[in-house]
């Protein structure tokens, strides 16, 4: 498992009975996880000192109940990575942070490669990848369907210092973002996809992820660069392996580039406990 060990601004304190206990930054967040299938331990202490907790409702999603002392909004860092937190109404705060673990192997990767580097981050969320990526010295290009989050993505740029980096941000379908770039000929050396289990673009388009993952990672096999550097995969889908993803970048990276694939579960530390709650599973192909 790649676990996120490297936080001061967050941390799982505990885990049970469908929810994690969550500090971010000075709020502590109480929200389900479907992972999570063990009882709470002691539920005393830290549970009972939460600023706010998502209760989940029988018909599907669910609400907040938040002390009045929760702001809106507040920023966390990773390292030289700002963020703005906010719970949303479908529980998440628009960050994932057990992805800090790409985010530094992604920076470490730009860095290392000494030359310019040009990255598409795809289904780019609040934009976390964008940020580390072009914090590292690359362009990035940020396509995501979501209008709302593509301004998440720019504040959080701006919280980083990155106002004036070289990034584009794109409000689109990412499958015809795609495409399109293909027919301009336009070339990345690095991608990253986050892609959801189910999903629909601004036009009423439909992702499956089982139906549709791997003719699009074929399309965007079709959109590197002659010398590309590296290809990163996330999914939350439960009942996906670490080895489905190993395959179809097997399948699509190795004949054309060779390289090194590694593929594994994503997790993050329990204080409590001294467990760690995986999160999702990720694969990476990388240039030798």
């Amino acid at each position: 498992m790649y676990v996120a060990d490297k936080w001061t601004d967050y941390e799982v304190i505990d885990t049970g009975d469908g929810d994690k206990l969550e500090r971010w930054g000075a709020y502590v967040l109480r929200r389900p996880d479907p992972q999570i299938i063990w009882p709470i331990a002691d539920e005393s202490g830290p549970w009972e000192k939460m600023d706010g907790h998502y209760h989940r409702s029988s018909s599907g999603g669910g609400q907040w109940q938040m002390s009045s002392t929760l702001p809106e909004r507040w920023t966390i860092s990773y390292g030289e990575l700002s963020f703005h937190i906010k719970p949303t109404n479908f529980k998440h705060t628009g960050l994932f942070p057990e992805q800090a673990v790409n985010w530094s192997w992604m920076m470490d990767k730009i860095r290392q490669a000494d030359r310019p580097i040009r990255v598409l981050n795809l289904f780019a969320y609040s934009g976390g990848a964008t940020v580390a990526a072009a914090k590292a010295g690359a362009e990035v290009c940020h396509v995501d369907a979501a209008k709302g989050m593509v301004q998440w993505a720019k504040e959080n740029a701006q919280l980083s210092g990155l106002e004036s980096a070289p990034i584009r941000y794109i409000t689109d379908d990412v499958f015809k973002f795609v495409q399109r770039e293909q027919r301009r000929g336009r070339q990345y050396d690095a991608i990253i996809m986050d892609p959801p289990s189910y999903g629909r673009g601004p036009n009423g388009e439909t992702w499956k992820l089982e139906e549709n993952l791997y003719p699009f990672l074929q399309s965007c096999t079709t959109i590197l660069s002659d010398n590309p550097l590296f290809m990163l995969i996330n999914s939350y889908t439960t009942g996906l392996s670490p080895s489905v993803l190993h395959n179809m970048l097997h399948m699509t990276m190795k004949p054309k580039y060779g390289g090194t694939i590694n593929c594994g579960e994503i997790g993050l530390p329990i204080t409590r406990s001294g467990l760690n709650l995986p999160c999702g599973i990720l694969g990476r192909w990388e240039s030798n």
